[in-house]
């Protein structure tokens, strides 16, 4: 009898002992995760790197267009007559932004008229240009052109006998109220197409300031 006591007590003690193991095993420490290698292998997320916004440079000659007109300047120009083509006459003056410059040619001039060709009464071809700047901007100037002068036409009229007549003159007036030149440059104006074609090839440039 007591052999028997002793076995039922051992097995028990082993039983419980079994038990009391596998009630530990929920909270038992888990070997640390061993991270993969190789191609499979997690990588770490990329920040972004931020972008600078692209700058545009400006055209060139943007910063000039924007530049403030030049006010206090003296413009020197010239001013050539060219009838069919050819230069008959020309005025120049130096003068400052805002003011204006007049001057006046004269040219007398006489022709031979009748059926006898005799000299007839003189006429005066006079012409009177006014040449004022308004701007210097961007290496431009502007100007405003008036002039007034008496042309002369290229063919001379005859009486029904065939006698020659003077030729008939005409007045001519023009004015330009802002002629754009590039500085150091020229530009034409025309005034009259033909019979006679007038033009007027105008040149300007900044003058040098007082003192250099």
């Amino acid at each position: 009898m007591s052999l028997w006591k002793h076995c039922l007590a051992v097995a028990l003690f082993t039983a419980l002992a079994v038990t009391a193991a596998c009630a530990q095993a929920p909270g038992a420490a888990q070997p640390a995760a061993v991270p993969a290698s190789g191609p499979a292998a997690a990588q770490p997320a990329m920040e972004p790197v931020p972008t600078a916004p692209m700058t545009v440079p400006p055209p060139p000659g943007a910063a000039a267009s924007t530049a403030a007109p030049v006010t206090q300047a003296a413009v020197h120009w010239t001013l050539e007559v060219l009838r069919d083509g050819q230069q008959i006459d020309s005025f120049d003056g130096t003068t400052t932004v805002g003011q204006a410059r007049t001057d006046t040619h004269h040219k007398v001039v006489s022709h031979n008229v009748g059926c006898k060709d005799q000299p007839a009464g003189s006429i005066d071809l006079s012409r009177t240009i006014t040449v004022s700047p308004l701007q210097v901007r961007a290496n431009q100037i502007i100007l405003a052109i008036d002039t007034q002068e008496t042309l002369e036409n290229d063919t001379a009229p005859a009486t029904p006998e065939g006698c020659k007549l003077p030729p008939q003159p005409r007045q001519v007036n023009a004015s330009h109220p802002g002629l754009v030149v590039p500085e150091g440059e020229s530009v034409n104006w025309q005034i009259v197409n033909k019979d006679p074609s007038l033009a007027y090839r105008v040149r300007a440039s900044l003058a040098p300031a007082a003192g250099q």
